[in-house]
């Protein structure tokens, strides 16, 4: 496949939108701290695929994929934290 601006800026706002939709949850569960609607197994499974996404998007070496993945990762970590926490 040939890469073009175009489809780099189409994979970079992609990276950004899906990064970006954990913020609200992660906001939530640290102002409420409720987390019973959260499903722990869903939530690992999750973050387990991020992290293989973090590191293939390493491998190859493109920054969305890795920026996306890194500030997901984080966001979900804590998310899970809070869920350990607070149950």
């Amino acid at each position: 496949m040939l890469k073009t601006p175009l489809l780099d800026a189409v994979g970079t706002s992609a990276a950004i939108l899906t990064t970006l939709c954990w913020l609200p949850q992660a906001i939530k569960v640290f102002r409420d701290k409720d987390t019973r609607a959260i499903s722990l197994p869903a939530t690992l499974i999750f973050v387990t695929g991020i992290l293989l996404w973090l590191i293939y998007g390493i491998g190859i070496g493109d920054w969305p994929v890795i920026g996306a993945n890194a500030v997901s990762f984080v966001l979900m970590t804590a998310i899970i934290a809070m869920k350990l926490r607070y149950g």
